[in-house]
């Protein structure tokens, strides 16, 4: 039996979920379902169907897993609790430093409906905080540090195009190359988060646009821009569909450490992604992680879990027996 998968929202991460699905013969795509007029939105399955997002609760018991492809700067926060009350859910909520408040409000949603939400899936965070956690548990002794780029990141360009006066904007994450060698070469560095990145935005601005509002908003916004040496450009349209069409991204987790009875020897763990599209790549984590939502609901689990709750063998099409055979 496939598992049968709902998405809502259709933008970048929405047709990657689309694509991904397409690969996981295990799945199916049941419906798309959009704030748009349905009949405005052309997608590429031909066996499923758009909807509005209104007739999303009427489809309960036909969707196992809805993934949720909004913004976290304002679609997440209220769309994963909303959702979790009718589906098992999987989202790619990335604010940081609001994981533990969203992790609570899901919780309690999908506790009381007998759900299972999992939440932050990605690759930052998602594999880098897996990564991290196995660095952590393994160099106790020993310090982390996370690069991220060169590349976009969507969830900061989407709170640029939130901006009033913002006809439409990409920002890029640019790891700083001195610190990134300073670590690689052992030297255990103390980086403050200016240290580490800087940011680039490319605005296009409304017509008549107060310029140097939107620049002070973007340079000021807590949670995205407040804490690193931010560069606004403002170009046209037609700038930033030549030079800026692409989505790349990618990053290092890198973890020192020493072990040792008086700290003799030296390591590094580095884990690294270079992806040339990365709402196509998080797309892929996304949909392993619904399989994982639909296998432990299935388990009679429920509430809200991270990528540190579920067990790898869980995101995998194959069999314990073949995972054994295989990877191990």
């Amino acid at each position: 039996m496939s598992i049968r998968i709902g998405i809502l929202g259709y933008g970048n991460l929405g047709r990657g979920v689309e694509c991904a699905i397409k690969h996981n013969p295990d799945m199916e795509l049941v419906g798309v379902f959009t704030r748009r007029a349905p009949e405005s939105v052309k997608i590429l399955t031909e066996t499923a169907k758009v909807y509005s997002v209104d007739d999303a609760e009427k489809m309960k018991d036909q969707i196992d897993v809805m993934i949720l492809c909004g913004g976290s700067a304002t679609d997440l926060p209220e769309q994963t609790p909303k959702y979790a009350q009718w589906f098992n859910v999987v989202d790619s909520f990335d604010t940081h430093k609001r994981i533990p408040e969203h992790f609570a409000n899901v919780d309690k949603v999908a506790s009381e409906n007998g759900h299972v939400g999992i939440i932050s899936v990605g690759w930052d965070p998602g594999m880098f905080s897996l990564n991290r956690m196995y660095a952590n548990a393994i160099l106790t002794n020993g310090k982390d540090y996370t690069f991220w780029g060169k590349g976009v990141s969507q969830g900061h360009s989407d709170a640029i195009r939130r901006i009033k006066g913002v006809k439409d904007g990409k920002q890029y994450t640019i790891p700083v190359e001195a610190a990134l060698e300073a670590v690689r070469s052992g030297k255990n560095p103390e980086l403050t988060t200016r240290e580490k990145h800087t940011r680039e935005c490319f605005v296009v601005a409304e017509e008549g646009a107060d310029l140097a509002r939107i620049e002070n908003e973007i340079k000021t916004m807590p949670n995205y821009f407040d804490e690193y040496d931010t560069t606004v450009h403002f170009i046209s349209e037609e700038e930033l569909k030549r030079d800026h069409s692409g989505i790349p991204h990618g990053g290092f987790v890198i973890r020192t450490g020493k072990t040792g009875w008086n700290d003799e020897n030296s390591h590094v763990i580095e884990y690294s992604l270079k992806l040339d599209s990365n709402p196509e790549f998080t797309s892929s984590v996304i949909v392993a992680y619904a399989r994982a939502a639909y296998r432990m609901n299935q388990e009679g689990q429920n509430g809200c879990k991270t990528v540190f709750d579920v067990a790898p063998a869980y995101l995998s099409a194959l069999s314990g027996e073949e995972l054994r055979k295989h990877l191990l």
